[in-house]
């Protein structure tokens, strides 16, 4: 099919190119031989009068006419998706839907694994591919590579819609068996203990807890840093070192590791954990459900904490 002389077809070549910046991956990323997206980057130069891709040095770069074609082949194809998967009426019972998110092995933990439990008996034909917190997780939203992102408020972006599910706040854990800690800790230990801290992703993205310990000049003396949330715990045991991380986090480990937790020796604020979806599915039923499900399973794991807390 062609529209103003622009066979339809190559729009998702077009999309895969200006996302990969490479043609080999672009053909992986649709399922076409390498010849065959060469070919389709051929005609869509002619049919544009522009060459879209140059190389530079080892790379391949977008030209300024491919740049200011991404967000608007990217959001066509969305829409159409939307427009073809969208069924007037949400039925969970009756969906197959498949939904990517994106989440820290911390939400994984205290949200996502409770959600999935709810929806399991709610909507038992949904899929749910949950992928890892890695860098530029904004970009693989806007991208359209992920449904829901699931982050801290600051880390979200403005130009999509975002809805709050919970608030944290942070406490400092230990091995049961340190004995420089006890149910409260003063700064000063806190500054002299080693600590474990985590960071994510290839280029190391430091969590809210480390920046605000670097950005409000917090005291501390950095003897790991893991990858993951849940892995902090186990860089505690049998030793003195010290963790701080969220509180539904620590009371969850604490049920099956030998942990002690005690508050913070300074104010820090709370974190705001928020689900975020692509503007243009922000009439997507099935995504207002799935967050709604997200919601419910925040406030019943808070009515539990209070519970254990009286």
């Amino acid at each position: 099919m062609r529209f103003d002389g622009l066979d339809l077809n190559l729009l998702v070549a077009l999309n895969a190119l200006l996302a990969e910046q490479n043609v080999s991956v672009a053909a992986e990323r649709v399922h076409l031989s390498q010849p065959a997206m060469s070919g389709a980057l051929n005609r869509l130069r002619e049919f544009f009068g522009d060459d879209l891709l140059v190389p530079v040095g080892r790379r391949m770069v977008l030209t300024p006419r491919a740049e200011a074609l991404v967000e608007p082949v990217r959001n066509a194809l969305l829409q159409i998706r939307m427009t073809i998967t969208a069924k007037s009426v949400f039925v969970p019972a009756e969906s197959a839907r498949q939904v990517t998110v994106l989440a820290s092995d911390y939400m994984i933990r205290v949200l996502l694994a409770d959600t999935l439990r709810r929806i399991a008996d709610l909507a038992p034909g949904m899929v749910f591919d949950v992928a890892a917190l890695e860098d530029a997780p904004v970009e693989r939203l806007e991208k359209a590579e992920v449904d829901l992102l699931i982050t801290a408020e600051q880390y979200t972006s403005a130009d999509h819609p975002t809805r709050l599910l919970f608030e944290d706040d942070y406490v400092v854990v230990a091995w049961a068996g340190n004995d420089q800690f006890d149910r409260v800790i003063d700064p000063e230990t806190y500054s002299r203990l080693g600590h474990v801290t985590v960071s994510h992703g290839r280029t190391r993205t430091p969590t809210f807890e480390d920046w605000f310990a670097r950005t409000t000049h917090v005291t501390r003396r950095v003897e790991v840093v893991a990858p993951s949330f849940t892995d902090v715990a186990h860089f505690l045991l049998g030793t003195r070192r010290l963790g701080t991380m969220h509180r539904r986090l620590a009371t969850l480990l604490a049920t099956t590791l030998p942990l002690k937790i005690a508050p913070v020796p300074f104010d820090m604020p709370k974190v705001r954990m928020s689900a975020q979806w692509h503007r243009i599915q922000n009439q997507d039923q099935a995504l207002a459900w799935v967050v709604d499900q997200m919601c419910a399973a925040a406030g019943d794991a808070a009515a539990g904490l209070r519970t254990a807390a009286e």
